[in-house]
């Protein structure tokens, strides 16, 4: 499902792809029971397709969200002036995956945050064990 990405020969495209393998930091939005939307900054690798993996504590209220309705929106900071914008739809999963601190994209991209949030890469695998694997349907921007 590669096609949900735009074309990579464009300035959108190009972006998007930027942004998915650089930012450090994506708005996750599910809905609560209330059915208010709940966005949280999550962490997250990209895996060159159309998945993010993120790592969440055990008791973050998205999973609960997530039980009752997987779908979920995410999207990145803007540029201040209305611009830069990217917004990705699509469902996630609870999956079995390598710890954070095992997961070598993962501690390539955050190793001094992870000491710097929990002390040291191993107890923020601790403190944030559960998989999501957000697969993505679509995106949309300018």
């Amino acid at each position: 499902m590669t096609d949900v990405l735009p074309p990579a020969d464009n300035e959108y495209g190009e972006r998007v792809r930027a942004r998915l393998s650089g930012e450090i930091a994506v708005w996750l939005t599910t809905v609560g029971a209330d059915g208010t939307p709940q966005p949280n900054p999550v962490w997250f690798v990209w895996d060159g397709g159309t998945s993010l993996l993120v790592y969440n504590r055990s008791d973050a209220h998205r999973l609960t969200h997530l039980r009752r309705s997987p779908r979920l929106s995410l999207h990145f900071d803007g540029n201040g002036r209305g611009g830069n914008v990217v917004v990705l739809t699509g469902s996630a999963r609870v999956i079995e995956a390598p710890a954070p601190h095992e997961h070598p994209d993962y501690v390539s991209k955050y190793r001094a945050d992870m000491a710097r949030v929990s002390g040291s890469p191993e107890q923020f695998s601790a403190q944030y064990p559960v998989a999501l694997q957000v697969t993505i349907d679509k995106i949309r921007g300018f």
